[in-house]
């Protein structure tokens, strides 16, 4: 990888299946890839926020305290690791996971229950309490570290009352424990999280992969490598069943259309080089036209190669993936993070690929499954 080149690394929300992406980031960092920008959503957030708030040296402990801990209420090994002996371990996890909670993440809310509990209040509102989050991110970052703006943090929500999508970006505000979680207060699970009189949701909500927004905001001609983790796949196989149609329903609400936003930045990079080959050939005088100076404050900003990973489903999960915390499950999504990972950075295409004079290069290159 060429020494100039900025890195990224992009983490799309999905719950449990977020170890995934601890496993994309121990690859990366032993291949020497620290990034230098981190951009996340909802669990992505999370993940995110423990890398950029921890020393370079020190990210991947961490991140494995966190996942042992979520997986910490299952740690059984399955007796059938395939077929409906699997699936069934697997929906026993995410039943203990909704009717109990996951430790150090959050916790149900038995008294009252939500439809008797007083309107306007969180226990109304939502199902679980997060507080149990809000301790563990308290002791698994430094959030002086990611105040200093070593690394940059960039996490997304939504403003419940108007809609809009806004994202907290550690080169603009003071980031606290409360970003983190606004960016995963996915309802009605979660409650809302209220950071300056303002209240938030889940950024997923929206949009689920923080890609365009590193894509929009970046400045310069410096090029960017951008490591693109999603954990849902937009393709999949046709379903066979009810519980099928649930898990491809929720693929492809959370997919959140990766490669369709790659496309429309290629093309938007592609008008802006037009725009300015455009007014080197304009005569003075026209300069002075409304027109020309909007096409004018243009900027063409460095070339883009993307390296894209995706999480593959697995023949035994169901809809309830991403809310399934078993042990065993969470340290196969990391494995299998890592595998890809190394698998991308190996292939021939990726070793010898030339990177881009302008204009975005996207590379896919599947995963190391056979």
């Amino acid at each position: 990888m060429p020494h100039d080149e900025r890195i990224s690394l992009v983490l799309q929300g999905g719950g449990a299946l977020g170890s995934y992406q601890a496993g994309v980031y121990q690859a990366l960092e032993e291949a020497g890839h620290a990034p230098e920008w981190l951009a996340g959503i909802s669990i992505g957030a999370i993940n995110a926020a423990i890398i950029a708030g921890n020393a370079p040296a020190d990210r991947v402990a961490p991140l494995r305290a966190f996942w042992d801990l979520v997986s910490s209420q299952l740690t059984a090994e399955p007796l059938f690791p395939e077929g409906w002996g699997r699936r069934l371990f697997n929906e026993v996890s995410a039943a203990m996971a909704a009717s109990d909670g996951v430790p150090g993440f959050f916790k149900p809310r038995f008294c009252p229950p939500a439809l008797l509990a007083p309107e306007g209040t969180d226990g109304a509102r939502s199902l679980y309490d997060t507080g149990p989050l809000r301790e563990t991110l308290l002791e698994l970052i430094d959030f002086d570290r990611i105040n200093a703006k070593e690394t940059r943090l960039s996490l997304g929500a939504v403003q419940i009352e108007t809609g809009n999508f806004e994202y907290f970006d550690n080169h603009q505000r003071k980031i606290v424990p409360e970003h983190i979680m606004a960016s995963g207060a996915l309802p009605p699970g979660f409650p809302p999280v209220w950071i300056d009189g303002i209240a938030y949701w889940d950024g997923g909500l929206v949009s689920n992969t923080p890609l365009q927004y590193v894509l929009d905001t970046r400045r310069g001609s410096a090029a960017m490598t951008v490591f693109q983790v999603d954990l849902f796949s937009a393709r999949g196989p046709m379903p066979k069943n009810l519980f099928d149609v649930m898990q491809r329903e929720k693929d492809i609400r959370y997919s959140s259309r990766t490669r369709f936003n790659t496309d429309v930045s290629k093309l938007m990079m592609k008008f802006h080089e037009a725009a300015q080959r455009l007014l080197e050939r304009y005569p003075e005088l026209l300069k002075d036209d409304p027109d020309i100076r909007m096409l004018a404050e243009v900027q063409c900003d460095g070339p883009v190669t993307i390296m894209h990973l995706i999480n593959r489903s697995e023949s035994y999960e169901s809809h309830s993936k991403d809310y399934e915390f078993s042990r065993a499950t969470v340290n196969g999504h990391w494995q299998s993070g890592y595998a890809d990972t190394v698998h991308s950075l190996h292939h021939k295409r990726w070793i010898n690929r030339k990177p881009p004079r302008h204009g975005i290069a996207v590379y896919d290159l599947g995963s190391a499954s056979p």
